[in-house]
């Protein structure tokens, strides 16, 4: 029993010491569409006219909860203590979602409600989500296919955001506002 005791202790003791992962930032990143729909609208179509904006693609090194710093043609680094809440393609592709759907009044599917009526189909690349050391600018570069029944188009949308310091905050800021700025784009090219 004294064994027992002994061992819970000690484990008790040894409990605070563990540590299963690094210690979370105090803050987490998140994107806010600068347009969306208001409470209540109601949005219809014809069979084929709705949207569905898919999850894009993206490299390995946005396939991860970090913010990017390219540095140089080869390098990259992670901002300091800036963290999303989510992937960045996740959070991208309900940003365009809420944009698309607020400037074109047509109704945005999800990939869960693709068998509806996919209608006209957004996909794409996003090839660049953080920050050029070089420029101080935060970059948003999404190349974009469109798929409307037999016709397929590609466009490549990019937005450079100056940034003063790369900190969180600010390099949060910066990429909401890129990215807004490419999902606007986007929206009056599918219309």
């Amino acid at each position: 029993m004294r064994r027992l005791t002994l061992g819970l202790t000690a484990s008790l003791a040894l409990s605070g010491c563990i540590s299963f992962g690094p210690k979370p930032p105090e803050q987490l990143l998140r994107l806010t569409p600068a347009q969306t729909i208001a409470p209540g609208t109601a949005q219809s179509v014809s069979a084929g006219e709705a949207i569905t904006v898919l999850t894009p693609g993206v490299p390995a090194e946005l396939a991860n909860n970090r913010v990017p710093v390219r540095s140089g043609t080869t390098a990259v680094a992670y901002v300091k203590e800036a963290q999303w809440v989510e992937p960045p393609a996740r959070l991208f592709q309900r940003l365009l979602s809420d944009v698309i759907a607020a400037r074109t009044g047509r109704p945005v599917l999800s990939a869960r409600q693709f068998n509806f009526d996919p209608g006209t189909r957004v996909t794409g690349q996003l090839q660049a989500f953080g920050i050029d050391e070089a420029t101080q600018n935060a970059v948003v570069t999404f190349d974009a296919v469109v798929a409307r029944g037999s016709t397929v188009e590609t466009r490549r949308f990019e937005a450079r955001v100056p940034v003063a310091v790369i900190e969180a905050a600010p390099v949060g800021a910066a990429l909401n506002q890129a990215a807004n700025q490419v999902a606007a784009e986007i929206a009056d090219w599918i219309k």
